[in-house]
C-alpha cells in the first residue's frame, strides 16, 4: 500500500489539523485519541511517511526506529502509566482494523484492561 500524504495523521504533522499533544521530538508525535477507548488513550506516530510496522522496519533509518520507540516509552512515562501498567497496540491492515494508513501505536491505560482478545 502506498503512503497517502493526505491522511489525517500527515495533516496533523503538517499543522493543518489540531491535536492535544502529549509528547513531541524530532522522531515522533504523541497525542490524545479523539475517540478514547480507555481513560488514557494516546497515539504515537513517527514523523516519517510509513504505512505499517513492516514499512517502518524496512524503510526507516536506525535513528528513526530507535527514536520512535524511545518516544513511546517517554510518552507512557509522561502519562504516569509506568507504575500501574499500560498496553501498546499497533493495528496493521484491514483485518486488524487499521483506520489511518500511517503507522502508529496506541497506548492504553488508566484502568485494568482485561484480556486483549476474546476467547473463542
Amino acid at each position: 500500500m502506498a503512503y497517502d500524504p493526505h491522511n489525517v495523521f500527515a495533516r496533523i504533522l503538517r499543522g493543518e489539523l489540531p491535536c492535544k499533544k502529549v509528547y513531541e521530538d524530532e522522531y515522533a508525535l504523541a497525542f490524545h485519541d479523539i475517540h478514547p477507548q480507555a481513560p488514557v488513550h494516546v497515539l504515537v506516530i513517527p514523523k516519517g511517511p510509513y504505512v505499517s510496522m513492516v514499512d517502518f522496519s524496512k524503510n526507516a533509518s536506525d535513528a528513526e526506529i530507535a527514536g520512535f520507540f524511545r518516544a513511546v516509552g517517554r510518552t507512557a512515562e509522561r502519562l504516569g502509566l509506568d507504575g500501574s501498567g499500560y498496553r501498546i497496540l499497533a493495528n496493521s491492515g484491514p483485518d486488524a482494523n487499521q483506520e489511518v494508513p500511517h503507522f502508529h501505536v496506541h497506548i492504553f491505560g488508566g484502568r485494568r484492561l482485561g484480556a486483549m482478545l476474546p476467547k473463542s
